[in-house]
């Protein structure tokens, strides 16, 4: 008896076996002489457990997917674009180990298929498994996905979602991450499709990656260095499609997502050159290249497949009651208010969603993620909060997520709200919805607000400890959900008639003021007013230590007409129009100048030190100096910084903000001798000319803002 024969290697063939070795290798790792089993035609062998998904390997492709409670697994291969799978291959039982499938088919050429799985298993609905082996699963590791690839368009024939097999091949050369402090940053919010779509934009690949990335040379000249995407994972915009009063509604914004790995592929100009993401990478590559990290919108709290109403495409069918978090019963709880809660800290779940992040910054170079929801992140799987959630503390220590910006929005809509108690380890920063509410109400002058406003320009140092979580803040006035700043001025209530559920839907609590006029006006006093109020928003934004964000947009006026729920309008509603750009330069401008103002001023973007010059690191005032509190009648306050930008050179700001509707006299600090005081910014003239003073009093016009500088006399 020879060696091989020793081992149980039979040469004979067998509709089973064949005479067939490979040598193959994983991870540097060779394994000799395997044979073959043959299935439905196709050779096939156990594969490599740990690689999840569908991989490409020399000779083949290897799949690995998992399921707790399924009884077994079936791989359907379809030719590509049809409704039909034109082979079948069941895992076979000695391939599982534990709780996963894996086989390597040889001979697929990943160019010519695509692929899906059905999954058999016990149904049995209060314990929440609905195992069905007729639905055609799609891979919860999909990296490319195919079904619905034009925008606004069902699939052809019925297909249901399948997978394509990626080959990681774009070369990112020497880049490296910009690796920006969070306190140095300047977020600017954007919708992909939305920010180009218009034909204002003049972009020769609207509505995509492609689009995007021709706004660059935009994005510099205005002056952000992040940009935050609205979702971008494959989502499905017709759930839901509708129309309402002759218009087309879908579902815009995208926060139902269909696969966690894979980007979208109606955003992509060339929907073939998606399926390794090359669009979306060299997007990243170029905004890195220019000094603009790119975080993306994640929306891990619920997915697409919705309650028992919903689709079953995913992972319903693979472990129904491990993804989800189910009430007794078998019903979905809703924290999303989307239809269903994924379970995030089952491990399972916990898993997927760490390797999909690794996955994004290690193949996509991600620079940062927000995290729609984020407080469902933190529920246990009966629902209630966890003091120490095992996902987000594996999120915060990650080595691979390391250098990457974590931000949470601290809520979620099944009523908990963790703004300043999200858990974070000193890692995480949390959209500051506290900021937002109290600067408005304070901008448009209600009562009460001057205490909370100047705290929240000091970096919400009552909610965020400063030594611990300094840089926890982002502070934001706008954001994609609400008015944008235009309207924010233009509008006392919401007009939300065409989203098509006669204007019940969206937030009654706006803090908006419309200036004396609802909505479009040829009054030039309001005019006035609405811009100079557009101008102190954003001149407190900018002035505020925190990170501030912004909607895409705001620096040229850009309205939705009074939706503050656009969730639903692929129109010109939510679409930029490019044309206010050039009506609106002086606003513009005036961004630019802020954000460069604020950039050249270390002072404004966190503590460098104990202060100088006598003064304190931060000191509130009032119209007379040194106003430790302020009443419920005051509308103006005044916040100073003081300290040391390099070396010896001194920085000293004095931010003055009257929301009051007459102007005032004020006095300022007295400046050791040899300075006085400049002022670099008032939103009363749209003009920004520096001007100095050798006077320690000034008059602030009705609801405006200065900002002024100390300097050497």
């Amino acid at each position: 008896m020879n060696k091989d024969e020793e081992r149980g290697i039979s040469f004979q063939n067998s509709p089973q076996k064949k005479p067939v070795f490979e040598t193959m290798t994983q991870l540097g790792h060779s394994i000799h002489l395997v044979p073959l089993d043959r299935i439905s035609g196709f050779d096939v062998r156990p594969g490599f457990y740990e690689s999840n998904g569908a991989t490409a390997i020399p000779g083949g492709v290897n799949f690995t997917v998992y399921s707790h409670g399924a009884t077994s697994i079936e791989l359907l291969l379809f030719h590509r674009e049809a409704g039909e799978p034109y082979a079948v291959i069941p895992f076979p039982s000695h391939y599982r180990i534990g709780n996963v499938y894996s086989m390597i088919v040889f001979k697929l050429d990943i160019e010519e298929f695509e692929y899906a799985y059905r999954v058999d298993g016990p149904y049995d609905p209060e314990k929440g498994l609905i195992f069905n082996k007729n639905k055609y699963l799609l891979d919860p590791y999909a990296k490319a996905v195919t079904g619905q690839s034009k925008w606004g368009e069902t699939s052809p024939h019925e297909q249901h979602y399948k997978a394509r097999v990626v080959k990681d091949d774009f070369d990112w050369g020497t880049m490296e991450s910009p690796l920006l402090p969070m306190e140095d940053l300047i977020i600017y919010e954007l919708h992909v499709r939305g920010y180009t779509m218009d034909s204002s934009s003049r972009v020769a690949h609207p509505g995509t990656f492609a689009g995007l990335m021709e706004k660059i040379p935009y994005l510099v000249e205005l002056g952000v260095n992040a940009i935050e995407l609205m979702p971008i994972f494959e989502f499905d915009e017709m759930q839901d499609y509708r129309e309402a009063g002759g218009q087309k509604l879908y579902n815009y914004w995208g926060y139902n997502t269909v696969s966690f790995f894979a980007p979208n592929t109606s955003y992509a100009a060339s929907k073939e050159y998606n399926r390794e993401g090359n669009e979306l990478k060299n997007l990243i590559r170029q905004c890195n290249l220019h000094g603009i990290e790119v975080y993306l919108d994640v929306v891990f709290n619920h997915t697409a497949e919705g309650n028992e109403d919903g689709p079953f495409f995913s992972f319903k069918g693979f472990d129904n009651n491990i993804y989800y978090l189910l009430a007794p019963g078998g019903s979905y709880y809703d924290f999303s208010g989307c239809g269903n809660s994924l379970n995030c800290n089952h491990p399972i779940v916990h898993q997927m969603i760490l390797n999909c992040l690794r996955y994004w910054v290690t193949t996509y170079r991600v620079n940062g993620f927000r995290f729609d929801l984020a407080s469902i992140l933190g529920r246990n799987e009966d629902g209630s909060p966890m003091s120490k959630p095992p996902l987000l503390q594996s999120l915060a220590f990650d080595p691979i997520l390391g250098d990457v910006k974590l931000i949470a929005e601290a809520w979620d809509a099944g009523g908990m709200y963790q703004v300043g108690t999200f858990p974070a380890w000193n890692r995480w920063a949390e959209w500051n919805g506290i900021y937002r509410d109290d600067m408005r109400r304070y901008l448009k002058g209600d009562g009460g607000m001057a205490q909370a406003a100047a705290l929240r320009l000091t970096g919400s140092q009552d909610i965020y400890e400063p030594h611990s979580r300094r840089n926890a803040s982002v502070n934001f006035i706008t954001c994609h959900d609400g008015f944008t700043l235009y309207d924010l001025y233009s509008y006392n209530i919401k007009h939300n008639e065409k989203n098509g559920w006669n204007n019940t839907d969206g937030s009654d609590a706006n803090h908006s003021w419309n200036c004396g006029i609802e909505g479009d006006t040829a009054d030039p006093a309001v005019l006035s007013l609405r811009r100079r109020m557009m101008r102190n928003a954003f001149a407190l934004l900018m002035c505020s230590r925190g990170t501030p964000m912004f909607l895409a947009g705001d620096e040229f006026c850009n309205s939705q007409s009074g939706n503050n729920n656009a969730y639903c309008q692929d129109n010109i509603t939510s679409w930029l129009d490019w044309n206010l750009l050039e009506k609106n330069r002086d606003m513009f401008r005036f961004f630019q100048y802020m954000i460069r103002l604020r950039k050249d001023h270390r002072v404004l973007r966190t503590s460098t030190g104990d202060g100088a010059c006598g003064f304190p690191d931060i000191s509130f005032h009032g119209i007379t100096p040194w106003r430790a509190n302020f009443s419920p009648d005051d509308r103006y306050i005044g916040v100073m910084f003081a300290g040391k930008e390099d070396g010896d050179s001194i920085q000293i700001l004095y931010i003055a903000s009257n929301a009051y509707w007459e102007s005032l006299e004020v006095r300022l600090p007295r400046l050791p001798e040899g300075f006085v005081w400049e002022i670099l910014a008032d939103t009363w003239d749209s003009a920004q000319k520096c001007r100095s003073t050798d006077k320690n009093r000034f008059a602030i016009q009705a609801r405006s803002v200065i900002v002024l500088k100390a300097i050497p006399h």
